[in-house]
């Protein structure tokens, strides 16, 4: 099936299958962030530990996807993705702190802080989505 659609989107002409991927990324690290960080921040109910390694596993993946771009953009890409990669190996080493090595339930006091390190990563995924639709702008004229 993932053949197929490569294929198809291969085919298209004049689409760049590299910025498609790179685009989709972007824009996917910043929703799974969004989706972690949304709900009441001291509630740990709503902040699945999954959600969490899952934005992570994603913005790492974002992260090394803008490594090979040498403009100035393509460093401000990279500087956002390392702020955001950072932030949430921050949060995700808190919760492994917290819950395996100190042992304790997860308390609302540790999962504002968590949530809060996920907040500012989501503002880097903004600004990196930002970007991404201004370049995308600017090369469409």
């Amino acid at each position: 099936m993932l053949r197929a659609v490569l294929i198809v989107l291969s085919r298209v002409p004049r689409m760049n299958l590299e910025k498609v991927i790179f685009g989709f990324f972007i824009i996917f690290a910043c929703t799974l962030n969004f989706g972690f960080f949304i709900g009441d921040i001291d509630r740990p109910e709503l902040h699945h530990p999954s959600e969490l390694f899952a934005t992570v596993v994603v913005n790492l993946i974002a992260t090394v996807l803008k490594f090979g771009d040498r403009t100035h953009m393509g460093a401000t890409h990279l500087a956002t993705s390392l702020v955001a990669v950072f932030q949430l190996i921050a949060a995700s080493l808190i919760w492994t702190w917290h819950v395996y090595v100190q042992q304790e339930a997860m308390n609302g006091e540790t999962m504002s802080l968590i949530v809060s390190l996920s907040g500012g990563a989501l503002v880097a995924n903004l600004v990196s989505v930002i970007l991404l639709i201004g370049e995308t702008l600017r090369q469409s004229r």
